[in-house]
């Protein structure tokens, strides 16, 4: 696939492991290859040989790949750690990231009645754009030429997210934007249509794996079409044997007294195959006189209905289903494994970067493949940990994983002495991304913003920018965050935030320290009554047990 980054990937080395051998399954599978033999009616998919939904036996997958370390769990920023894989190691790429909406959600794992609100914090599409951009072409780098990518997303923003993808990934290698139909709507629209669906776009290199999917056919449809029986019983519809126009050759010749000559056809076969075809009672043969015989269609050869760019056949993860853990976004397993099954292989590794609750992880190992899953979210890497040792009774073992027999979970989680050990701005840059902001990239003369978080509703430019003024480096609607590696902040460090708040015009700031003196908070409040602005102090305790969201 067309890519703008061919900088070269890295390896990060984490364990010694014995040298293992490349399998044929890591090479880039043949163009045009042959799909697998049409299923019956009622079994669903007709593509690549694969294991059965929920039935992920210890042992059953190929050996892990030879290039980069699979069924792993990184907790962490995904531009960090994509930037760490080498070039062209992974075959299929879904992501479905934080949409650019104004929804919040108020969550209770069901394993610690952790309250956790996840909120999608890129109001501002420019902002939305902006932070996916990188992640997208460090995505692009690492799928291999003949890989394949999808990018899950609603109404919001993907048109923007269209875009970009073209620019990514190059709009030659744009296959299809899929529609799933995620819900009936629930409630009346009276400016426009309800919204009711997601797009998925499918972008997709030369040579690139894909297998056809099949729906089973209805019971309507079989009743109707599939109305004739032959004496065993077995259904079957008919077809015309002929086809338009006229030809010289053994095609355009009689057979058994029906010349396609004279209706201006001609045979769709020669006629010797066409008495092969009649001895394996394949031919139909009308009782009404002078009819046409007809080619027989029996049912159970019919791999169903193909699937196309319209999924209304998925239903969302309701309040019933079974697979349901509470995650606010949390997809059904049924879609990733049709997109799993479309366009990969068994053994082929498939990534998702923004993994959540893990459906994509959980889809890859039933269905044989290696994955890696990336999520900033520690309650989401456990609950996703959880999900693979319970439902494909994976183990969560480093032992068993060397052994290519488990999984394991990386850089999780963050401690108070490990992050009083990181160099400042690494610091910093922690702690503004676990509040879901931006940092700045400025070390040096950042004029006292390490990071911003842009609030649902806000503005990409200020409007009031003076004439013959440039425009902030932070101009929009956004929160400024200040952060200190230090056990005690004090007043001081207050009175420099507030001057910030002040010449920027902000009414809400965050501070992010290990701890604060009592001057400290007895300041901001007193800031807040003079000024009418809230200056936040946030704990890296609180951070790390995921209850700074009450603060925010």
């Amino acid at each position: 696939m067309s890519r703008k980054s061919n900088a070269p990937g890295k390896r990060t080395t984490r364990r010694a492991r014995p040298p293992r051998a490349a399998t044929a399954a890591q090479e880039p599978p043949a163009v045009g290859a042959a799909s697998a033999p049409a299923q019956a009616a009622t079994g669903g998919t007709a593509p690549a040989p694969q294991l059965a939904p929920g039935h992920s036996e210890l042992g059953t997958h190929g050996r892990p790949s030879a290039l980069l370390d699979t069924r792993v769990i990184y907790c962490g920023d995904c531009l960090d750690q994509l930037q760490k894989l080498p070039a062209a190691c992974v075959d299929l790429i879904y992501i479905d990231p934080p949409f650019n909406s104004n929804r919040n959600y108020e969550v209770f794992w069901g394993e610690t009645k952790e309250k956790r609100a996840f909120e999608d914090r890129h109001a501002s599409t420019q902002a939305y754009i902006d932070f996916m951009r990188p992640r997208c072409v460090e995505l692009a780098r690492i799928l291999k030429k003949t890989g394949s990518f999808y990018y899950h997303c609603d109404w919001h923003a993907s048109h923007y997210v269209k875009v970009m993808l073209d620019q990514t990934f190059g709009e030659n290698n744009f296959r299809n934007e899929i529609v799933w139909r995620r819900a009936t709507a629930k409630s009346q629209s009276y400016d426009g249509f309800p919204n009711n669906h997601d797009s998925i776009f499918f972008y997709a290199g030369e040579g690139s794996t894909f297998h056809r999917q099949f729906t089973p056919l209805s019971e309507e449809r079989i009743k109707k079409h599939y109305c004739y029986k032959d004496p065993d019983g077995r259904r079957f519809s008919v077809t015309d044997l002929t086809g338009e126009g006229l030809r010289n050759g053994a095609t355009g010749q009689p057979w058994r007294g029906f010349d396609p000559n004279s209706i201006q056809r001609h045979w769709g076969r020669p006629p010797a195959e066409l008495e092969q075809l009649d001895k394996e009672g394949r031919i139909y043969w009308p009782q009404t006189k002078g009819a046409w015989p007809r080619m027989k269609r029996h049912l159970e050869e019919m791999a169903g209905v193909q699937v196309d760019t319209i999924w209304d056949d998925i239903p969302p993860v309701n309040a019933r289903a079974l697979e349901r853990l509470g995650y606010p976004t949390q997809k059904p397993l049924e879609l990733l494994e049709r997109i799993i099954n479309a366009s990969s292989n068994p053994n082929d590794t498939v990534l998702d970067a923004f993994c959540g609750c893990g459906t994509a992880l959980v889809a890859a190992q039933n269905l044989g493949r290696q994955w890696i899953g990336i999520d900033i979210s520690p309650t989401a890497c456990w609950v996703m940990a959880k999900r693979l040792r319970n439902v494909c009774r994976l183990p969560e073992n480093e032992k068993m994983w060397l052994a290519g027999k488990g999984f394991v979970i990386r850089d999780l989680p963050w401690t108070i002495d490990k992050l009083k050990a990181l160099p400042p701005f690494e610091f910093e840059k922690w702690a503004v991304i676990a509040l879901g902001g931006v940092p700045n990239k400025t070390q040096v003369g950042d004029m006292g913003i390490d990071g911003r978080i842009f609030p649902v509703g806000t503005k990409p430019y200020d409007a009031t920018t003076k004439k013959g003024e440039a425009a902030s480096m932070f101009a929009g609607d956004w929160f400024p965050i200040q952060v200190k590696q230090s056990d005690k902040v004090g007043r001081p460090d207050i009175d420099q935030f507030e001057a910030v708040m002040a010449r920027e015009e902000r009414q809400r700031g965050f501070f992010v320290a290990f701890g604060y003196s009592s001057d400290a908070e007895t300041e901001c409040a007193a800031f807040h009554r003079k000024s009418g602005r809230i200056i936040k102090l946030i704990t890296v305790q609180e951070i790390l047990d995921e209850h700074h969201v009450q603060k925010m």
